[in-house]
């Protein structure tokens, strides 16, 4: 019995914490493809000389480290450039009235809106699931000739670290313009 009230308690406490979370844009529902139009927001970056896939960890804790020193609240989804890597959290509503300042690890940018083709995605964040999800997109935009990628696909993921892999939500962005 105890396993089980423990197994209950492995999946359930990583959801309830992240409810928590002010969402800075809306999910992508797992399997579908749609067209976004994403707001401007101001993001704090860092980046490795690494790919993405080879360094996830030390970026995560910088940002990390940052917003707990400044007293700026966690948001989701956190957005990643695969290579080279970066990470990206965003500054959510109640803290887009502070002065915005960086430090030697972080940058404050400005992020200007922007369209994007989003397939959401249900599992583990690995390399195998980004490019099997960048095909699904590639194929979409090779099928609808309205729509021009405009930038490099990236991974926007919506869980914590202690969330099993077969329940963590994603998704794949391709920026995009209308031709």
């Amino acid at each position: 019995m105890m396993k089980y009230v423990a197994l209950f308690l492995a999946l359930a406490s990583p959801a309830v914490l992240v409810r928590g979370y002010e969402e800075v844009q809306p999910k992508t529902p797992v399997g579908k493809i749609v067209v976004l139009d994403l707001p401007p927001r101001t993001a704090l970056e860092t980046t490795s000389s690494e790919p993405y896939f080879s360094s996830s960890d030390g970026m995560f804790r910088r940002l990390f480290r940052y917003i707990q020193k400044n007293d700026i609240k966690m948001t989701t989804p956190v957005e990643v450039d695969i290579n080279p890597g970066k990470m990206r959290f965003f500054v959510g509503s109640k803290d887009t009235q502070r002065k915005g300042v960086g430090d030697q690890n972080v940058d404050v940018t400005n992020l200007k809106a922007r369209k994007v083709l989003s397939i959401g995605v249900r599992g583990g964040y690995t390399e195998g699931n980004f490019i099997t999800n960048k095909k699904k997109l590639l194929k979409w935009l090779r099928n609808n000739s309205d729509y021009k990628a405009a930038g490099k696909a990236y991974a926007v993921y919506w869980n914590g670290p202690f969330m099993p892999g077969f329940l963590k939500r994603s998704e794949i962005h391709i920026p995009i313009r209308i031709k």
